[in-house]
């Protein structure tokens, strides 16, 4: 089974990506799967982007692990022989080291030590979406997004830097064993296109 994550920032078109890869067929072959935070009925049981405490970041943790769980099976039950994420665990190591450095929270190595005792979706490959921060914001904006929330936590000029050097710098160790950078300020179909032409390649 080969596992292929998308990353990137929120609005750097991953779930115009998948919703792409499904209108292409991609599911007669793969086993393809949303977001975590699609997978959360009801909103408010989103936990918060900036949480507040070491406590909480590690309970958000468990929250999406369980998520995470639920994937593992229903990847396995599949029989599929490439299995295609929206966010891998990665996501969530990105975003506790992050929270880390700007906050001290000091979760990460508890998190990579609970990755231990359960079961996840380990990459393969990870096509990381590259997107300059200036056109985050607009697609945000152009999403009607921005005014109902305009102090955005996740496109922080601090958070966008410290993920983007999970993924990219090297100094980091996402759980994927492989990452490719997209640079994806195109547009939606563009960017979908890019990443079903490399995926069409590595699965071959």
């Amino acid at each position: 089974m080969k596992v292929i994550a998308l990353e990137g920032p929120s609005y750097a078109g991953k779930s115009s990506a998948i919703a792409h890869l499904r209108r292409q067929g991609a599911e007669d072959h793969a086993f393809v799967s949303d977001c975590y935070v699609d997978h959360i009925a009801n909103r408010h049981d989103i936990p918060p982007a900036r949480t507040t405490s070491a406590a909480a970041q590690l309970a958000a943790f468990e929250t999406f692990m369980s998520i995470e769980g639920l994937r593992v099976r229903r990847a396995l039950a599949s029989t599929k022989t490439v299995v295609i994420l929206d966010r891998s665990v990665d996501t969530l190591l990105a975003h506790a080291h992050c929270l880390d450095a700007l906050f001290g929270f000091g979760v990460q190595h508890q998190l990579r030590d609970r990755l231990q005792e359960l079961p996840f979706l380990r990459p393969d490959h990870t096509f990381y979406l590259d997107v300059p921060a200036e056109v985050l914001a607009l697609r945000r904006e152009a999403a009607g997004h921005t005014a109902a929330e305009p102090d955005y936590f996740l496109h922080e000029p601090a958070f966008l830097d410290h993920v983007r050097a999970f993924f990219v710098s090297g100094s980091q160790q996402p759980v994927s064993r492989r990452v490719t950078v997209i640079p994806a300020d195109a547009t939606p179909l563009e960017v979908a296109q890019a990443v079903e032409t490399l995926i069409t390649l590595w699965t071959r």
